[in-house]
């Protein structure tokens, strides 16, 4: 949580460097106000309009002078480094949203709602999460385990592991993951590796080329290929840390309950 000024101004043209943070603003009401923002930022259909000044690879500094924003949204593990430092130095206000549990996108609504004075339309949106992510995690601690293996991508094929993002909703689901132990947060693995762990679910990111990248059907001594629990689920729904992450949930508890 960052002390937001009670006089400080709410910002009216807003950079928004991510597209987590690009649907957090329109939760709030205050789409209208993003003047730019990057590659992937594609929820709801009007950020599609909204001007790009860069993505990954990193942000376009002269652009960010040139629209002379009152609010800058930066996103720590997903901007570079050195163009948040350089908007800093710049003397641009800068809020970093990088919520890293499915709690903080809450706290993180009501910060961009006292910043852009939408704290009405905030304090409902967070109420309506809070509640969902509430029944869901009671209506599924009661359901028996299920051994999961989610296929974040194919070539390399790699996993999730304990201190990751979809953890926490394969956690909410109460999944059993397969590699919550693995060394990285990230694991590249191997399909004996996926073997040895025999998971009873695969969920899969619904990337075409991830999708394509392995054929399980060669494999079907795993019990999720033998009895058919293979699931293509929206990634954009459980990668990005926003209100949508409800639906992501809600998604990746579904497949679970289909294999129970």
């Amino acid at each position: 949580m960052v002390a937001i000024p009670v006089s400080a101004a709410p910002a009216k043209r807003i950079v928004a460097l991510s597209p987590h943070s690009v649907e957090m603003l329109y939760a709030i009401g205050a789409g209208e106000s993003i003047v730019a923002t990057t590659e992937h930022a594609d929820y709801p259909q009007e950020a599609v309009q909204i001007p790009r000044i860069g993505g990954y690879h990193g942000i376009q500094i002269e652009r960010v002078i040139e629209l002379d924003p009152d609010l800058v949204v930066v996103w720590g593990s997903g901007n570079k480094a050195e163009d948040v430092e350089k908007l800093n130095k710049l003397g641009f206000k800068v809020y970093n949203s990088d919520p890293k549990t499915l709690e903080a996108v809450a706290g993180e609504l009501e910060e961009l709602g006292e910043l852009t004075g939408h704290q009405e339309q905030a304090s409902m949106v967070i109420a309506d999460y809070q509640l969902q992510l509430k029944e869901l995690r009671a209506s599924n601690a009661v359901k028996p385990k299920v051994k999961v293996f989610y296929q974040l991508w194919s070539t390399p094929l790699m996993s999730v592991a304990k201190n990751s993002w979809i953890q926490q909703i394969i956690d909410v689901c109460h999944g059993e993951n397969v590699f919550f132990d693995a060394d990285s947060d990230y694991p590249q693995l191997s399909l004996e590796n996926v073997l040895m762990k025999m998971p009873e679910v695969i969920l899969q990111s619904q990337d075409k080329g991830n999708i394509l990248g392995v054929d399980w059907s060669q494999w079907q001594e795993i019990p999720a290929v033998k009895n058919e629990h293979i699931y293509p689920l929206n990634a954009d729904l459980l990668h990005r840390a926003a209100p949508r992450a409800i639906l992501g949930v809600r998604s990746l508890c579904d497949a679970l309950d289909k294999a129970r």
